[in-house]
């Protein structure tokens, strides 16, 4: 089975072409409004989620280190990958 689209030949026809160019011009601004909409409402709701969820947690004072303490240390166990041809240095 095999689809065809419909011949899509432009009309000759001066009037028809300006309404044509017309149409095709609102139907670019119809989109182009709706995608701004969208990424407005967006943009709003991520903030407004940020906000909220900041509200919730609160503000939790941060805790100078002192001077001498030591950074909190993750322990692991690491191996080292050589990838490529050994270099005689």
């Amino acid at each position: 089975m095999y689809f065809t689209l419909p011949s899509l030949r432009r009309p000759r026809h001066p009037l028809a072409r300006a309404l044509s160019l017309l149409l095709g011009v609102a139907v670019l601004g119809v989109l182009l409004v709706f995608g701004l909409v969208v990424a407005g409402v967006l943009l709003v709701g991520g903030v407004v989620l940020l906000v909220v969820r900041q509200w919730k947690q609160g503000r939790v004072p941060v805790k100078p280190r002192a001077s001498g303490a030591q950074p909190a240390v993750l322990e692991g166990e690491f191996v080292v990958i050589r990838q490529g041809r050994p270099v005689a240095h």
